[in-house]
């Protein structure tokens, strides 16, 4: 399920991109960063957020077409 970003409140989208960006282990120095480039990624229409209510996690994938998305 397509989660749209505009709808989460400011706290909880810095909280699935930041654990999105730590899943793998970022150094703490890139996490500012790297949070800043996935939410343009959201803003552009380049990635969404998915949720999967079977595990009831999130993750950001990107789009296919780069166009943002209506929901």
């Amino acid at each position: 399920m397509i989660i749209d970003y505009r709808k989460l409140s400011a706290k909880a989208l810095r909280g699935v991109i930041e654990e999105f960006v730590t899943r793998d282990g970022t150094e703490q120095t890139d996490v500012e960063t790297k949070i800043a480039q996935v939410r343009r990624q959201l803003e552009q229409g380049k990635a969404v957020i998915i949720f999967d209510p079977e595990t009831r996690s999130c993750t950001i994938s990107p789009t296919d077409t780069g166009a943002p998305r209506d929901a």
